[in-house]
């Protein structure tokens, strides 16, 4: 009886879970940026633009962990987007401190002046030098077609040159700190120093008291400073530079590197609170109105992005209202077949594209432009009179009166960048004052204001806040892929992002930021989708019962199949058909393939197999008061050679959440042996034979779901899929043998049970 309520229960559940998917895809809308009418209406015949400022932040932590050279490539992307090169900044916040990144970043700012002019002169895409020379051809779509040979052949040797130097720096810093402090002839620790002779303020590579990481002082330094509002011509070329640039405007945006103070007996909320840190600096320095953020191993893919997000913030229409506009996440480097289904296509092409016809997109971390004065807190003009304030309490945002007299600027989209004299004299003093650990405190930043903190999934519940507001999102796709990015193609790396995902998914549903509880401005629809977003792990309670009750058929025989059998098997058969056909009917309106919606079958059900109990079980805790599971951080694929390509999706790292898909594995390979040895020996009816192949199908349906995980966890023998084929089968008539030789022991002797052929009779049975 327990297993029947269950069953009923589970069914239940995953039904109107079903339909609450179903839910957020009613009404969806697809919304194309028009690039050429923005462009006829901002941009100016002397070269000139009327577009909005925008401030770009890149994060980034580690060096080791997150290579540099991505998020150099990061930033290179970003200085050369089609973009009026006075209008938009780039902020690079170093989360570690690290002289690495500081170093590198000069070595780029030197690479960019050569990079970006001729990503102008010849119409480059995409502008990631890395991403750019990986391909071999492209089409050619510039307006010096005589010149791009030799060009192209000179950046490419220039590329290979700074990546030289970017990796010179893990031995030049070291080297060149020992003789600086041999020079000093101090005792104590080694300090670690600076080209320019200075010690460096942030993390040193022999740690000491208030140089290491989570303790240092905050630093913010400008690498180039805002150009001229004019274009400035480049050199003709030379003897020693043989690149033309006569005719090109060699202006860089602003780049701005950032490391927040850190102290260790501060929280310092990981991502959210570096964003944080940044929203305030950028607020002192540029004040875009308009903001973007990226991690650090994405970057810019089509040059035209940042005018497709402009688009629908400048719309007559909505733009007003809408407080950010989310693109689809891109990955290169991602394996033909999509094992584990990193691209998830059917989230971003189809529940994203879906939400966009309620009140748009949940934010997904990255890749997404926001308007400012909307982090702040501040309702929408719909929900906001018109002689309201922006800001109604300044214990709300800080002690910063700079930092608070820049909102309504930023609100009014106004220019306000600020000079470089006024940096030099006033401005340093309260740029180290809103990094300070301490400026938060008793403040709502964190909460109301700004990225919100003491969650996992900062991202998603970011973005609900700003729904429940009132603000709107908007979805952005567009061709080429506005962005991309790396994602991780090892199996267990792939499973704790997700784990981290789902158990921050449980944490934002059992908290004040439970759609549930939301008021009046979350659209319905929006609250159902969201709930649905959030309370989705649930279902692994069920689901998993549902994977092991195969193992009943191993040790009893039984098979739990309602009656009437027929009946059943009909409604089986109208469900699941049904089913699958609004599946399809997905795929054809989202514009997706087969393969995404059956890798998204798969992984969904790795998934709630090894990690979404494991996220049940963090929540839990953390109702009982205790400490939850601790999320750890996914690592970044490191860069490696042609030959070595997907190397590390044959690497097998052994961890405890892939015990019990192991398990699930383990179970269905036993009862398909099992049943086949009780078909041989048990003389079942026809009846029992059909109820027999139901139970078969469902066992069988369950291992090709899990088949990429099984592919994952045999490691270089995954190359050739046969073997898995291979092993199944043996697996299965090795269970078989072994069950029929447990019912020879239990009973003493087996009957094997053959059909007459031909008019001849067999033997039906031989005795052991």
């Amino acid at each position: 009886m327990w297993l029947w309520w269950i069953s009923m229960v589970g069914d239940l559940w995953f039904g109107v879970t079903w339909l609450l998917n179903q839910v957020a895809k009613l009404n969806p809308i697809k919304r194309v940026p028009n690039l050429a009418l923005l462009k006829q209406q901002f941009d100016l015949p002397d070269g000139n633009s009327n577009l909005p400022l925008l401030d770009v932040f890149i994060n980034t932590v580690d060096p080791i962990n997150e290579p540099m050279i991505y998020t150099m490539n990061s930033i290179l992307s970003i200085l050369a987007a089609d973009y009026p090169v006075d209008k938009h900044a780039c902020y690079l916040s170093d989360d570690g401190g690290s002289i690495i990144h500081y170093d590198g970043l000069l070595e780029t700012a030197k690479f960019a002046a050569l990079w970006v002019p001729f990503c102008r002169k010849h119409s480059i895409e995409p502008r990631a030098p890395e991403s750019y020379f990986s391909v071999k051809t492209r089409p050619y779509t510039g307006n010096a077609p005589e010149e791009f040979v030799n060009d192209h052949r000179h950046m490419s040797r220039e590329y290979d040159e700074f990546k030289g130097h970017l990796d010179a720096l893990f031995t030049v810093i070291p080297q060149r700190s020992d003789k600086y402090n041999h020079a000093d002839a101090k005792e104590g620790a080694k300090a670690t120093w600076m080209a320019d002779g200075k010690q460096w303020p942030g993390t040193w590579i022999d740690p000491a008291e208030n140089h290491k990481k989570g303790q240092h002082d905050g630093i913010v330094q400008v690498m180039l400073k805002h150009p001229s509002y004019e274009p400035e011509l480049g050199l003709p070329a030379s003897a020693n530079n043989p690149l033309d640039f006569s005719a090109v405007d060699v202006r860089l945006p602003m780049l701005v590197y950032i490391s927040r103070e850190k102290h260790p007996n501060y929280d310092h909320q990981k991502k959210a609170g570096a964003m944080n840190v940044q929203l305030r600096v950028s607020a002192l320095l540029t004040n875009a109105p308009f903001i973007i953020n990226f991690d650090g191993d994405h970057y810019v893919n089509n040059s035209k992005a940042f005018r497709a997000g402009i688009c629908f913030m400048l719309d007559r229409r909505d733009g007003d209202n809408t407080a950010f506009v989310q693109f689809p996440q891109r990955f290169d480097d991602v394996d033909p077949t999509d094992r584990y289904c990193n691209h998830n296509r059917v989230f971003f092409d189809a529940t994203l594209l879906g939400l966009n016809g309620i009140q748009g997109p949940s934010y997904v971390g990255t890749g997404c432009m926001f308007r400012r004065v909307s982090l702040y807190g501040v309702d929408p003009p719909r929900w906001r009179p018109d002689d309201a304030m922006i800001v109604d309490s300044s214990n709300k945002f800080g002690s910063s009166l700079s930092f608070i007299s820049s909102m309504q600027p930023a609100a009014n989209q106004s220019r306000s960048i600020m000079s470089l004299l006024a940096l030099e004299e006033s401005v340093m003093a309260e740029l180290a004052d809103v990094m300070k650990c301490a400026y938060e405190d008793g403040t709502e930043w964190g909460k109301e204001v700004g990225w919100v903190y003491n969650i996992a999934t900062e991202d998603v519940v970011t973005g609900f806040r700003l729904h429940r507001n009132g603000w709107r999102s908007m979805y952005c796709r567009m061709e080429p892929d506005a962005f991309a990015g790396t994602a991780p193609i090892n199996l267990t790396e792939r499973l704790y992002q997700i784990l981290r995902w789902s158990g921050g998914s449980l944490e934002m549903f059992f908290s004040r930021n439970c759609p549930l509880l939301a008021g009046r401005r979350l659209h319905p629809m929006q609250r159902i989708a969201y709930a649905n977003m959030t309370a989705y792990p649930v279902s692994s309670v069920f689901l998993v019962f549902y994977l092991l009750f195969p193992v009943i058929w191993i040790f009893r025989g039984q098979f739990y199949i309602q009656k009437p059998f027929p009946t059943y098997v009909l409604y089986l058969v109208i469900v699941i058909g049904l089913t699958e056909l609004i599946g399809m009917v997905e795929i054809k309106w989202a514009g997706l393939t087969l393969l995404d919606w059956i890798r998204n079958e798969q992984f969904y059900i790795v998934g709630a197999t090894a990690v979404y109990p494991t996220a049940v079980l963090h929540i839990v805790l953390k109702l009982f008061g205790l400490k939850g599971v601790s999320f750890k951080l996914t690592a970044k694929q490191v860069a490696s050679s042609t030959s070595e390509k997907f190397a590390e999706l044959y690497a097998v790292q052994w961890a405890p959440m892939l015990i019990p898909t192991m398990v699930v594995i383990a179970v269905n390979v036993c009862a398909i042996g099992a049943s086949i040895g009780k078909a041989i020996i048990g003389g079942w009816s026809l009846l029992q034979m059909a109820d027999a192949g139901l139970g078969l199908l469902f066992n069988a349906w369950i291992l090709l779901l899990i088949y990429p995980f099984a592919l994952g966890i045999m490691g270089r023998w995954s190359k050739r899929p046969y073997v898995l084929f291979i092993m199944f089968v043996l697996a299965f008539i090795v269970i078989a043998m072994l069950d029929i030789a447990i019912q020879a022991m239990r009973s003493g002797f087996v009957r094997f049970h053959f059909r007459r052929s031909g008019g001849a009779s067999f033997p039906t049975s031989w005795g052991l």
